[in-house]
């Protein structure tokens, strides 16, 4: 026998058009505050190191309560690998668009250097926000060890996959991602801001060198 059930009935804890927009509304706002928590911790643990910062600092930057950014993140290390997977992210979209929007191929290659070249002397640069964390607490952090790793592997990754898609060798990549990483230290270390334009010029003459030894058949 078939049972019509009128589309007027609701039953007690069913999902209304305003119980659905309640929903999206109390998502958005947990997703709001925790881009605006993740902005203070940038802000205070890149600026400041991991360890001097204390929650009730965070909270007075974030301007949310210490209720509220427990329930965001449990715990400051799911906070730590929260703040470092966002600018890996972040960063690599970055240099991705520049890639993108590059003309040459050996351009696409220096598109990576003009991007450390700019965030090199953006005033709020403090070195290396992985190799900060894994200075502070990589030896006895697993997780935030952990999120180091990936980010190293997976920046050599697309460091490596520019390189050969412009056409040249894994060999020749190699050797750039060494002149990032050296150029990255030599900035947050000796504070040489230049440190990317310098190895941008080395790059050049790599890659010079490189397509140079390809039209004779070396």
């Amino acid at each position: 026998m078939l049972i019509l059930i009128p589309t007027s009935y609701s039953r007690e804890g069913s999902f209304s058009s305003s119980n659905r927009k309640g929903m999206m509304s109390t998502t958005s706002t947990a997703t709001t505050m925790r881009g605006q928590l993740l902005d203070a911790v940038e802000q205070v643990f890149y600026a400041r190191g991991i360890q001097a910062a204390s929650m009730s600092e965070l909270r007075d930057v974030a301007g949310l309560p210490l209720r509220r950014i427990y329930q965001l993140f449990p715990s400051k290390d799911e906070l730590i690998v929260a703040f470092l997977r966002r600018r890996h992210e972040r960063m690599t979209a970055a240099i991705e668009a520049r890639v993108v929007a590059a003309i040459s191929p050996e351009d696409q290659v220096l598109a990576i250097f003009d991007h450390l070249d700019g965030w090199f002397h953006e005033p709020s640069f403090r070195g290396c926000p992985w190799t900060n964390a894994y200075s502070e607490l990589g030896p006895t952090n697993a997780a935030v060890a952990a999120e180091v790793d990936h980010h190293e592997l997976e920046f050599r990754a697309l460091v490596t996959r520019v390189v050969v898609d412009a056409g040249y060798s894994p060999e020749v990549a190699d050797v750039i991602y060494l002149l990032v990483a050296g150029s990255v230290t030599t900035a947050g270390i000796q504070h040489s801001l230049d440190a990317a334009l310098q190895a941008r010029h080395g790059v050049q003459m790599l890659l010079a060198s490189a397509q140079a030894g390809a039209a004779a058949g070396v």
